[in-house]
């Protein structure tokens, strides 16, 4: 039997990049999955396409800063599916907002710490009522090794928001897990995903690029499926006795 065998999972942000490899991996593992994103044309593109594999999928267009969204989102879930066992919080990122500290305006760091921290936070305080009823769940926020180091592609909008949501982790992992609820997070480093991310990285020489790739101990950047199986992980049986952490799946890059 596959590890997450008839369990009900959301992942936020999942229309491509690393969310569409967490579901296409947690749908492996025979979960069923909502995907959820803001793109709407994108997300029925991804939904299409896994519901013609077979795989059994709801798609749902939702924002996660809008807390009245994310109640309709699993009102909607639990209608569909009946309960909720795994939520991963992926939607976020730089957004597209500036990394030099002087161009930073008041918009762009509402809207980097709107979606990254606050859309986690009410994604979970929505989710975690519904997981205790049940008798618990597991909770997986992708954070990013800029939480606790620094970052490369990105400005202090989103170090600060990641940071948030390492601290969210593990209160809510502190509060909640008498209740039978995990909550960890996943900190990857930088992993070619998304139009920006790689725009900026094909966009660096190869001096560049090498330079960052000198300061990973494994010589390489990592990829979406080594990001999701952690995610797999911290989802399954196999993490029953882990909460409250960070794993970084950035090969070593925090070791320099």
């Amino acid at each position: 039997m596959k590890r997450l065998h008839d369990r009900v999972a959301l992942v936020t942000g999942s229309a491509a990049g690393v969310g569409r490899a967490i579901a296409e991996a947690l749908l492996k593992e025979s979960a069923r999955v909502t995907l959820n994103d803001v793109n709407d044309s994108l997300l029925k593109s991804t939904f299409d396409e896994l519901k013609g594999q077979g795989f059994p999928v709801q798609a749902i267009n939702a924002d996660i800063s809008k807390r009245e969204e994310v109640v309709a989102m699993k009102d909607q879930i639990i209608k569909h599916f009946g309960r909720i066992d795994i939520l991963v919080n992926n939607a976020g990122g730089a957004l597209n907002t500036p990394r030099d500290l002087q161009e930073i305006e008041e918009a762009h760091w509402n809207l980097v710490v709107d979606v990254n921290l606050k859309g986690t936070f009410f994604c979970c305080q929505v989710v975690i009522p519904e997981m205790a009823k049940q008798g618990g769940g597991a909770i997986v926020n992708i954070s990013a090794l800029a939480a606790h180091w620094r970052a490369s592609l990105a400005g202090v909008q989103y170090t600060a928001a990641k940071a948030g949501v390492e601290g969210l982790t593990r209160q809510l992992a502190y509060n909640w897990g008498r209740a039978g609820i995990r909550v960890n997070a996943v900190a990857p480093t930088v992993t070619v995903s998304g139009e920006r991310v790689q725009s900026l990285w094909e966009g660096k020489s190869e001096e560049e690029k090498q330079k960052v790739l000198s300061a990973i101990p494994l010589g390489r950047l990592g990829t979406l499926e080594e990001i999701a199986s952690v995610v797999v992980f911290l989802a399954s049986d196999e993490s029953s006795y882990i909460t409250g952490i960070t794993i970084d799946v950035s090969g070593g890059r925090y070791l320099r």
